[in-house]
């Protein structure tokens, strides 16, 4: 596994001040690398798209109609791939992954590429996808964010300025609880599941989307050691989250360093497909992780 960055500083770099907010850049990097996820920033006082096809983050909290209609998506999506119906429990955990992996690069992101972390409560945040899921699309409502000292963007308004690294991360885990607590609430009897397990996916969401980006980026180690440094396991500190980071390297079939992590949770998909779980899945034995993550290298 890398080892952890030194804590002063992980390399990056903030673009010039251009138009925009302090986080577009971030957005935008993230379009780019992630054509099928699309960050659309929107001004204080911008309304959430209220279209067909939208669902406000607020509303999926609030469960009743909007939770329905937005799993009703989920639901046909199994029927079409998979040519049969999956449990409703199923269902509500395919749903609430998709919703949360995107909802985690919003603060991820900007963090991990410019070091600044915003706030986004559920009220700021909607979210749409087509007919088929190839393209998701998110509305943010544009707010405060936190930021380092040196940061060139620490004066503008809105601006709340910490300490250091440790800080800045501890805003992090702080701005992704906050949206996903009441998220989290309404999908959880649907799903059936406590809060454990529930924070658990949480810790999932963010360290899988952080990895993920990071491999795309060509940052892929930078990523892994940013991820286990915001979430280094259970504890005081970390809380509400359940688990860490957990990755640790296998060798391959030549020696070869094979990077992998354990879920803190089950994404459930064995339930359509035993004979084919996710490769970080805790079902998922070692000789098995080595020979697919060898193929694929």
């Amino acid at each position: 596994m890398p080892q952890p960055l030194d804590d002063a500083r992980a390399p990056y770099a903030r673009p010039a001040r251009r138009a925009g907010t302090p986080v577009t850049a971030a957005y935008a990097r993230l379009g780019e690398v992630l054509p099928f996820l699309a960050v659309t920033e929107l001004g204080p006082a911008d309304p959430l798209p209220a279209a067909p096809g939208w669902v406000a983050a607020a509303d999926l909290a609030a469960g009743g109609e909007a939770l329905d209609g937005y799993l009703a998506w989920d639901a046909e999506q199994v029927r079409r791939t998979y040519g049969e119906d999956a449990r409703a429990d199923v269902v509500a955990s395919f749903g609430l992954h998709r919703y949360a992996w995107a909802a985690c690069l919003l603060v991820t992101v900007p963090w991990f590429l410019l070091r600044r972390v915003p706030r986004v409560p559920v009220a700021a945040v909607a979210l749409h996808r087509n007919d088929d899921g190839s393209r998701t699309r998110v509305a943010v409502r544009g707010g405060g964010f936190a930021c380092l000292p040196d940061d060139p963007d620490a004066g503008l308004p809105g601006a709340r300025v910490v300490p250091g690294e440790e800080a800045l991360r501890a805003e992090v885990r702080a701005a992704v609880a906050e949206h996903l607590e009441p998220v989290l609430a309404a999908f959880g009897p649907r799903m059936r599941r406590g809060p454990r397990a529930l924070w658990g996916m949480a810790t999932d969401e963010v360290v899988e989307g952080l990895w993920y980006l990071g491999e795309l980026l060509g940052e892929e180690e930078r990523a892994m050691a940013e991820a286990a440094r915001l979430l280094p396991g259970n504890g005081p500190a970390t809380a509400p989250y359940a688990g860490g980071a957990a990755f640790r390297t296998l060798a391959g079939p030549a020696g070869q360093p094979l990077a992998t992590r354990d879920r803190a949770s089950c994404c459930m998909y064995y339930t359509l497909r035993p004979e084919d779980t996710c490769v970080t899945c805790p079902r998922t034995c070692d000789s098995e992780r080595v020979a697919r993550l060898a193929a694929s290298s």
